[in-house]
């Protein structure tokens, strides 16, 4: 019985080597070239959202670099609206601004409610949040333990 339960779980597509990899782990090793193209691309797609934010009037924006602290993603945004409508606004006006600018489709957690939108642009992660729920997470706290990782965006 045992040894058919092991025998299941090998041959179970997530344990499997056909199972997909993280997007992470499967980069080519980094040349001197490619790393001030990456750090370029993630500037642009962290300036671009600040930027956007601002000309939505995002509230308290702060910028956390997550270099070399996560391997989730380089960089995390974290906003303000001032009520649901104006949260669900910023998160479409930014997909919008991220498509047209070819970053292509990112994915998107909490529209419907809006109360806390999670939008992952890929190497920068932007969380959207009423003042309310921002508060009562306080997600800026977690990535704080360290020795000052994060900034107030200058906007």
């Amino acid at each position: 019985m045992i040894a058919s339960a092991q025998r299941d779980l090998r041959s179970h597509p997530l344990n499997s080597a056909s199972a997909p990899k993280s997007r992470k782990k499967n980069l080519a090793p980094v040349t001197a070239d490619a790393a001030a193209d990456l750090d370029a691309r993630i500037t642009a797609v962290g300036d671009l959202i600040l930027a956007r934010l601002d000309d939505d009037k995002a509230q308290d924006v702060v910028f956390i670099d997550l270099k070399g602290k996560s391997p989730v993603a380089d960089g995390l945004i974290v906003a303000s609206g001032r009520s649901q409508r104006h949260v669900g606004a910023m998160a479409d006006h930014l997909l919008r601004a991220l498509k047209e600018a070819g970053h292509g489709r990112c994915r998107v957690e909490g529209m419907p409610s809006a109360d806390w939108v999670l939008i992952d642009a890929g190497d920068v992660i932007v969380h959207l949040f009423r003042p309310e729920v921002r508060q009562f997470y306080n997600i800026e706290k977690i990535w704080s333990v360290e020795s000052g990782g994060h900034r107030q965006a200058a906007l």
